[in-house]
């Protein structure tokens, strides 16, 4: 096994590990683990010294919800501007605070709080007519039948025109609302805010902010600003020194697992509490050669917001990542989170989503 002390690759994992800022403030996502994607080339502070530095993240990225119905599909590219300022404290710990703030281009509908239920307000107003609406139609039936002989013709008439352009018509508009399309729709704005604190070289505790401003109404966006708060700890059970191009074997694995627990809650733009879930994780790292690679696994606690009639439930979530530093201050990045869905409900289905996304990160 390789003991190199601070080469590149194994503080590219230890910051992928232990600073999970860049790539949240990159998607501003409800569902990532989250990984620092940028700065792959920097050192770590010592006790006392202090560093800013000035982020540029460009990412395209895209979610699929294949557990609804219609499978609704959204994408974006995102461009945030940001800045990283840290602390190096004793111990070889840091204290960083990082903020960035960019255009969100949106093709379907804006990224959205995990478990968000698309409330069908069509099928609620077609639940509270339908015994009257049967009724009636009952009635009708009645008086129909009794004039059945002197009225035949117009009847079947008339009810062949009722078919035709009532029935087919709601059909058509039902079938309008349920329908996902994944055009261009608007720019909107996308921030991030986090605070990282890391006594040592192998914990970190940190709580983040993401805002996201819908700047116009359109489909099931409403204009405001939405919110995600969430906190995290993460715990690397290894020194993270995982190289299997420097001759690491399988078994040397165990010096990258990782232990991390992140809870998260939403609000929609109108001001609606999405709900929030908690993610408990064991995950693991490598690098070969200058390639970093991530994975981690586990439950998901959901807790639903009281609008969307739901019950508790544990779902299961994941997320692949991997990087590659292309120089000393260039980082390119790719991801995949699958999440699954353990129960349905109305607007909601068992099955997986996908959140798949790429792009670079400059530090300066």
């Amino acid at each position: 096994m390789s003991h190199r002390l601070f080469n590149r690759p194994k503080f590219l994992l230890l910051a992928l590990l232990l600073a999970p800022a860049t790539l949240d403030a990159t998607l501003c996502r409800p569902s990532v683990a989250g990984g620092n994607h940028g700065g792959g080339g920097a050192e770590a502070l010592e006790a006392g010294e202090f560093r800013t530095s000035p982020v540029i993240t460009i990412e395209g990225h895209g979610g699929f919800e294949s557990n609804l119905e219609g499978s609704p599909e959204h994408y974006a590219i995102d461009g945030l501007f940001g800045l990283v300022m840290e602390w190096g404290l004793g111990n070889n710990g840091s204290f960083a605070i990082e903020a960035a703030i960019g255009p969100a281009l949106v093709w379907g509908e804006a990224e959205h709080f995990y478990g968000k239920v698309h409330v069908d307000e069509h099928d609620e107003e077609t639940d509270s007519h339908s015994d009257d609406e049967h009724a009636e139609h009952g009635d009708d039936h009645d008086d129909h039948a009794e004039h059945e002989d002197e009225h035949g013709d117009e009847h079947d008439d008339d009810h062949a025109g009722h078919d035709d352009d009532d029935d087919h018509a709601g059909h058509d508009d039902h079938a309008g609302h349920g329908s996902h399309d994944t055009d261009y729709k608007r720019s909107d704005v996308r921030g991030f805010l986090q605070a990282r604190y890391a006594p040592n070289d192998r914990l970190s505790l940190s709580v983040s902010w993401n805002p996201y401003y819908v700047t116009k109404n359109q489909g099931e966006d409403i204009k405001g600003l939405k919110n995600e708060l969430g906190a995290k700890v993460l715990w690397a059970l290894g020194d993270g020194d995982v190289n299997f191009a420097l001759g690491d074997r399988l078994e040397d694995l165990i010096d990258g697992v990782y232990l991390s627990l992140e809870h998260r809650q939403g609000w929609e733009s109108d001001g609606t509490w999405m709900g929030n879930y908690t993610d408990p994780r064991l995950g693991v790292g490598f690098n070969v050669d200058l390639l970093n690679i991530s994975l981690n696994a586990g439950p998901r606690f959901y807790v639903p917001g009281s609008y969307s009639a739901l019950e508790q439930r544990t779902d299961f979530a994941g997320e692949l990542e991997v990087a590659y530093p292309v120089g000393n201050n260039t980082v390119l990045f790719a991801h995949w989170q699958p999440t699954y869905s353990s129960e349905g409900g109305s607007g909601w289905g068992e099955g997986w989503q996908h959140h798949v996304g790429t792009g670079v990160t400059f530090s300066f």
